[in-house]
């Protein structure tokens, strides 16, 4: 996604023993990268176990990290599990899919 972000530049000036200063207003396209999140959603198919080593392996989590997350989609029917740019986060979710674990990316 491109955003337009509206700068101010200023340039200092000397003539004599004067001073003085300029300011112009600028308009510059920057490239901001949106961040989403890996959600992982509760089912009655999957263990504990299979869950947290499926975070553990395709999200890096650390043993305590999937544990817990395991725990909050258990309790709260989902957990943002991972947050990163859609590029990032799509194979993860992908491979997840693919372990038969409910998974989105939200927007």
């Amino acid at each position: 996604m491109q955003k337009i972000i509206r700068s101010m530049s200023s340039r200092e000036y000397r003539f004599g023993g004067i001073q003085w200063q300029t300011q112009e207003d600028a308009d510059q396209d920057v490239l901001v990268e949106e961040m989403h999140n890996l959600i992982v959603w509760n089912d009655d198919v999957n263990t504990f176990d299979h869950v947290i080593e499926s975070l553990m392996e395709i999200c890096d989590h650390y043993p305590e990290q999937a544990e817990q997350c395991a725990l909050i989609i258990h309790h709260k029917g989902k957990c943002g599990v991972k947050k990163g740019t859609f590029e990032i986060l799509r194979p993860q979710a992908e491979a997840l899919i693919d372990r038969g674990i409910q998974a989105t990316i939200d927007y």
